[in-house]
C-alpha cells in the first residue's frame, strides 16, 4: 500500500466544490468483515444503568420513547464495561484513596478489589456489591443482543498507584507500583472470572490499559487514568495471559487502546513479539483527529494478522458533522472492523443524548444521535467492507441478503451524488426503488428521514444532497 502524507484536520473541514460526483463501488475489494458498533458503559451507565428505555434505544433496532421523544434504536452489539479503580475505605487505619482536586465524582468508578490483604475474591478484600447500575446495563445490553463484551481498565486500583491517586501521577509519570504489575493482571482476570461465575457474563475480551502512553494522566486530573510505559504494558500483558488461562476464561486480550494512531504505531513497534503474540486484537482510540498515520497502523495490523478496532471515539460536536468526518477518514485509511462511541449520554455536545451524569438529569437527543442512526441501523455485523473509490462514500455488502448499503456525505455546495454499480455481477432491475435515509448535520436540521424517491437506472442510482447532509442507501438484488 502506498503510504500517504499525514492528513490534517484543516484539510478535512475546508469545503471542496464538487459537481455531480460519481462513486464507483469496487465489487472485488474486501477491507474486512464488519463486527459492530458499540459504546463504553462508564460513566453514563453507572448513573442511568437501571433504565430499560435507554437499553432499548442503544441496544435494539426498535423505536423507543425516551423522555417523551421517539428515537430509532441504534442496534449496538458491542458493550465495554469499565472495571473501576476507586474505593472509599481506609486500610490499616491510615491509608486511603487520594482524590484529585479537580475530579468529578461521577468519573470515579467503584472498583471491586478494595485492599491488598488478600487475592481471594471471597475475602473481605473484595466487594462484589459495588457498581450495580453499570453492571445492570451490561446485563440489559446482553439480553437485547449484544454479542461482544469487553472488560477495560482506566487505571489500576488506587492502592496499586504510587501516590494512591487513580487519576495519575505528578507530571503524568508512570503511576503503578512495580510490585503491583501482576496484581493489576490478577484484578482484571478475577473480575472476569467473577462475572462469569456470579452473573453468567463471559467477557469476549479484556483490555488492561486505557491510553497508557498519554502523559495527561496526572494527580490533578478529572477522571481515572494512568500512564504506563511500553515495557510495563508488555509485562502486564504476559501476566494477564497467564491468569486468563489459569482461570479457564474464554476471554482474549485487546490492547493497548492508545489515544492517538501514531502512539498505537509506536506501541506496536516497541512492545515486543511476546506481548504481540498474546494480543488478539489491536484497539485504538480516535482522538488524533484528521492527523495520524492510520494507513501505517492498518499495515501493521495486517502484518501481525490482528483485527483492528476504533474502540473509542467521542467529541463535542453535537450536530454529528465532525464525528462523520472522522468515521469516513477511519474507514478510508484504517479500515477498522468496529467503531465504538465513548459516552452516549453526556453534556456539552459529547453525548448522543444530552445528559448530566453528575446530577442524573437528561434532556433530548442531539443531532449526532440521528447521524449515528444513519450508520449503525444499516451497517450490520457480517457485512463486507468495500472500496468506494471516494473519501466521502463508504459501501458494505451483505451476501446472504444480496444487499448493498452505501453511506455518502456531501460537505460542499448542494449537488447530485451518483453511485455506480457497474462492477457488480448482479444489479437491481431497471427502475427498481432504492430506499434512502437522510440527516442534515446541523442543529435543527431534518432527523433520519426515510424516502423512496430514488430509482436504479442503467448501472447507477443518484440523489440530491444539500450541504452538510449524510444519506444512507439500501440497494437489494445486488450480487458480487
Amino acid at each position: 500500500m502506498v503510504l500517504l502524507a499525514p492528513l490534517s484536520l484543516a484539510a478535512l473541514t475546508l469545503p471542496v466544490v464538487l459537481a455531480d460526483l460519481t462513486a464507483s463501488i469496487n465489487a472485488d475489494s474486501n477491507w474486512g468483515t464488519w463486527e459492530g458498533w458499540g459504546t463504553s458503559l462508564a460513566w453514563w451507565a453507572a448513573r442511568f444503568g437501571d433504565r430499560d428505555d435507554l437499553a432499548d434505544a442503544f441496544f435494539t433496532l426498535k423505536s423507543t420513547t425516551v423522555n417523551g421523544e421517539t428515537l430509532p434504536g441504534l442496534g449496538f452489539t458491542i458493550a465495554r464495561y469499565n472495571a473501576g479503580a476507586s474505593s472509599w475505605n481506609t486500610v490499616n487505619g491510615d491509608t486511603k484513596m487520594v482524590e484529585s482536586s479537580k475530579i468529578i465524582r461521577s468519573r470515579l468508578v467503584e472498583g471491586y478489589w478494595i485492599d491488598w490483604a488478600s487475592k481471594d475474591p471471597s475475602s473481605s478484600s473484595w466487594d462484589w456489591t459495588v457498581d450495580a447500575k453499570q453492571r445492570a446495563m451490561l446485563t440489559k445490553a446482553i439480553a437485547r443482543g449484544v454479542t461482544h463484551t469487553e472488560l477495560f481498565s482506566n487505571s489500576p486500583m488506587w492502592w496499586m498507584c504510587k501516590n494512591k491517586n487513580p487519576s495519575g501521577g505528578p507530571g503524568g509519570v508512570e503511576n503503578i507500583q512495580s510490585w503491583n504489575l501482576e496484581d493489576h493482571a490478577v484484578y482484571m482476570a478475577t473480575v472476569a472470572e467473577q462475572f462469569r461465575d456470579r452473573w453468567n457474563i463471559n467477557f469476549s475480551t479484556i483490555s488492561p490499559f486505557n491510553e497508557p502512553s498519554a502523559d495527561w494522566w496526572n494527580d490533578a486530573g478529572t477522571q481515572e487514568g494512568c500512564h504506563l510505559n511500553v515495557p510495563t504494558q508488555a509485562t502486564i500483558i504476559g501476566h494477564l495471559a497467564n491468569h486468563i488461562a489459569s482461570r479457564g476464561l474464554s476471554s482474549k486480550i485487546a490492547a493497548s487502546d492508545e489515544s492517538y494512531f501514531d502512539q498505537a504505531v509506536s506501541n506496536l513497534q516497541n512492545i515486543g513479539s511476546s506481548a504481540i503474540s498474546k494480543i488478539s486484537r489491536i484497539n485504538v482510540h480516535g482522538y488524533q483527529g484528521g492527523s495520524g498515520r492510520r494507513d501505517v497502523l492498518y499495515n501493521l495490523a495486517q502484518e501481525h494478522q490482528k483485527p483492528l478496532w476504533n474502540s473509542e471515539f467521542g467529541n463535542s460536536g453535537g450536530n454529528g458533522a465532525d464525528m462523520a468526518k472522522m468515521w469516513l477518514v477511519d474507514m478510508r485509511w484504517m479500515h477498522p472492523t468496529a467503531w465504538v462511541y465513548w459516552q452516549v449520554l453526556d453534556g456539552a455536545g459529547w453525548g448522543l443524548i444530552d445528559a448530566d451524569n453528575e446530577s442524573g438529569t437528561m434532556k433530548g437527543a442531539t443531532q449526532k444521535y440521528f447521524v449515528f442512526a444513519q450508520l449503525s441501523r444499516h451497517i450490520r455485523p457480517g457485512m463486507r467492507i468495500l472500496d468506494s473509490g471516494d473519501e466521502n462514500v463508504v459501501a458494505f455488502y451483505s451476501a446472504p441478503e444480496g444487499k448493498l448499503v452505501v453511506v455518502a456525505v456531501n460537505w460542499s455546495t448542494a449537488q447530485y451524488i451518483n453511485v455506480d454499480l457497474g462492477r457488480f455481477a448482479g444489479r437491481p432491475a431497471e427502475g427498481s426503488k432504492v430506499t434512502r435515509w437522510s440527516t442534515k448535520m446541523a442543529d435543527g436540521g431534518e432527523r433520519y428521514v426515510k424516502r423512496e424517491d430514488t430509482t436504479f437506472q442503467g448501472t447507477k442510482f443518484w440523489s440530491w444532497f444539500e450541504t452538510n447532509t449524510i444519506q444512507t442507501f439500501e440497494v437489494t438484488g445486488v450480487k458480487i
